[in-house]
């Protein structure tokens, strides 16, 4: 149940093991997965530029982005779908990740669709993980 046993809070998940427990195995497909921030005015702060910040979850996650989103299948049933990832900038809702839920919507819209998004933020998980 991916919760500890010894606190009874939940342990991390990430988007790929949210996904592989909710969607219907080969049935991901996934919208608008090259979509990146782009940072046209070159904002950094004091410690390090912006895009090396994005750079480092990047290559962390294997993650463009904190939100997946994908077209699938739950028990048979078609379903547009967003997944956020907390190890990705803590879920933070930037341009992309918007945009992205946005597009997902509207494509849910367009075909009918329920839409599912999976929110991941906040701190509570167990305090006992490495």
């Amino acid at each position: 149940m991916n919760i500890c046993e010894q606190c009874g809070y939940h342990l991390k998940m990430s988007s790929l093991d949210r996904i592989e427990l909710l969607i219907d195995p080969s049935t991901w497909d996934p919208l608008d997965e090259d979509m990146v921030l782009l940072d046209p005015i070159e904002f950094h702060s004091e410690e390090e530029p912006y895009k090396d910040r994005i750079d480092s979850y990047q290559r962390k996650t294997g993650l463009t982005e904190a939100v997946q989103t994908s077209i699938g299948q739950l028990n048979g049933i078609p379903v547009a779908i967003g997944v956020m990832d907390f190890s990705f900038k803590g879920g933070s809702m930037r341009s992309v990740v918007g945009e992205k839920i946005t597009r997902l919507i509207e494509h849910a819209a367009n075909q009918n669709l329920p839409v599912i998004i999976v929110c991941a933020s906040g701190w509570r998980t167990c305090r006992k993980e490495v």
